[in-house]
């Protein structure tokens, strides 16, 4: 009897992860980051994020629909984006301007380059950016802790970022302060961040990296390493650099790309930080280098073992 040899092309590792559960491990690692703020920011918080991941939920089932393509709301992805989205905006947003962010990011920056795996942006980050182009007032709009969002008279109050008080270091890290609501407690951030090093979801090559260089330009370019902590622990640095900058679709999959991609990350938020007329630069950069992630992976693919050269086949 003769022996068939199956020739089937790379890769020919197996493993047992799925979208789905690779999704979920991200959504377990969201909790606590969503906890803290609805702790904080009240009941208002946990309406925004439900209204949001049901938002984009149901966007991607009726888009799927309308294209005739097979239902992808099981692998959660858009949970993921809707949950995110819901971190980036602030408590008070209205709730019809919510639900605009959800349509446009999961139809204009997800279904229409193809669904996940296609997207050349993250849909979250690319939701708030038009959302901050549309409604600037409204998502700059934050309240303290404990304020009542449902009020017209919620204690409101500029950023750290933005000019506003200081608070101690100890409050920025927990999360009582202002802000948007998933970006307030590092604490949080960093919980979940460890669940997903942990399981091996994202690598801290990209976290480290675009957190240091960050660092390290913000004390330069300030002429001082005193302002560095209330930097890093105010804004949306480190939501974004753990769970948005780590986007398996939108950021380099070479080791060398990933480092290039957070460098370039970190020198946009230190120059627009800096220098530029918004006080906060994460969401633009990681944005911005999305962008530049097919031109890095270009550069960057390692080579192909066994392939000839051009012309050396005649040598």
């Amino acid at each position: 009897m003769e022996k068939q040899l199956l020739v089937t092309s790379t890769p020919h590792i197996k493993s047992k992860n799925t979208v789905t559960s690779e999704m979920l491990k991200v959504i377990i690692a969201l909790i606590p980051t969503g906890l803290c703020g609805i702790w904080f920011f009240g009941i208002r918080a946990l309406i925004l994020i439900l209204t949001s991941v049901f938002s984009c939920v149901v966007f991607e089932f009726i888009c799927n629909k309308i294209m005739k393509r097979k239902s992808t709301i099981g692998d959660l992805s858009a949970v993921v984006t809707g949950m995110l989205l819901a971190y980036n905006v602030t408590v008070t947003i209205p709730i019809w301007q919510l639900v605009c962010g959800a349509f446009f990011a999961i139809i204009v920056c997800k279904m229409l380059f193809g669904g996940l795996g296609q997207n050349i942006i993250n849909p979250a980050l690319g939701a708030r950016a038009f959302l901050l182009a549309s409604w600037p007032a409204s998502m700059s709009n934050f309240v303290l802790p404990s304020s009542d969002a449902f009020t017209t008279s919620a204690t409101t109050s500029a950023t750290v970022l933005s000019g506003g008080s200081v608070p101690s270091l100890t409050d920025m890290f927990i999360g009582n302060m202002g802000g948007t609501i998933g970006e307030v407690s590092t604490l949080a951030i960093l919980i979940g961040a460890a669940f997903l090093v942990f399981t091996k979801v994202i690598s801290l090559r990209i976290p480290i990296t675009y957190i240091l260089t960050t660092a390290i330009l913000l004390s330069i370019f300030n002429k001082s390493i005193s302002i560095i902590p209330v930097q890093l622990l105010s804004g949306g640095i480190m939501l974004g650099a753990f769970f948005m900058a780590t986007d398996y679709t939108t950021s380099p999959v070479t080791p060398l790309g990933q480092i290039i991609f957070a460098l370039g990350c970190g020198i946009l938020t230190a120059i627009i930080r800096t220098f530029g007329g918004y006080p906060e630069g994460v969401s633009y950069s990681i944005l911005l280098m999305n962008i530049c992630v097919p031109l890095i992976e270009k550069f960057t693919v390692p080579k192909v073992f066994g392939h000839v050269k051009k012309g050396a086949e005649n040598e």
